[in-house]
């Protein structure tokens, strides 16, 4: 299986505390991979790092064999990579249509046909088409920025914590979801709640104290026991 995305030695900062020691991890093209770890290991930083919010001081990021260490992010974006922060990122005073175009690179076929998809996969999106995006609920605004990234036309979605907030009713509705959409397209999540992140990740990688110490196929590692209590503090 050929790597899509591969992160080699990486190392980054947040203004003067050295976050990212050595961050070395493949994400093959197709299905899911989810980054693991207690909070604060380093996954969001992870997540940053690759589309240039933070800078690469250390090691190479290689997306389709080109490395987009560093690079501006729009220009990361423009290469097909979207991008769920954990924050959601939405414009709370634009309505949800507007949120959309906004989000669209290009209007065209395709893009308009993505567009029919995600509205069918999160129907509330379409209930709610002209209401402003400040005034939805929790899960609709994580909705609304997984449909804003995955409308163009991304071989590889970051998606940052999804179910961070939600109720477990919408978290298993984002769950089907995202299980749906990395038929589609590529997937790195992160994600804590490991439930979540068993049922829809392919891949794991294991970051601690910003370096990555595990990596292996989701199955395995829900037996076992020893890794899950070392690194999740599962037991």
């Amino acid at each position: 299986m050929s790597s899509l995305l591969k992160l080699n030695q990486v190392e980054a900062f947040i203004q003067k505390f050295h976050i990212l020691h050595d961050i070395s991890f493949e994400v093959p093209k197709g299905g899911a991979t989810v980054l693991l770890g207690r909070n604060g290991a380093g996954k969001t930083t992870t997540l940053r790092t690759i589309m240039g919010l933070n800078q690469v001081t250390k090691g190479s990021v290689t997306y389709k064999d080109t490395n987009i260490g560093n690079l501006h992010t729009h220009h990361i974006a423009n290469k097909g990579i979207g991008y769920v922060p954990e924050g959601q990122g939405i414009f709370g005073g634009l309505t949800v249509g507007e949120n959309m175009r906004v989000a669209m690179k290009k209007e065209d076929e395709t893009t308009t046909k993505r567009m029919e998809w995600i509205l069918e996969l999160f129907p509330d999106l379409k209930k709610f088409w002209n209401k402003p995006g400040g005034q939805l609920s929790g899960g609709q605004k994580q909705m609304l920025a997984i449909a804003r990234a995955y409308v163009n036309e991304n071989d590889l979605l970051l998606i940052d914590e999804p179910s961070k907030g939600l109720a477990p009713i919408i978290v298993d509705k984002v769950t089907e979801s995202i299980q749906q959409m990395k038929e589609q397209t590529t997937i790195l999540l992160v994600e804590q709640n490991f439930v979540m992140a068993s049922k829809i990740a392919d891949q794991f990688h294991i970051i601690d104290n910003g370096q990555t110490v595990h990596s292996g196929q989701m199955e395995d590692l829900k037996n076992d026991k020893v890794i899950m209590k070392k690194y999740l503090g599962i037991s």
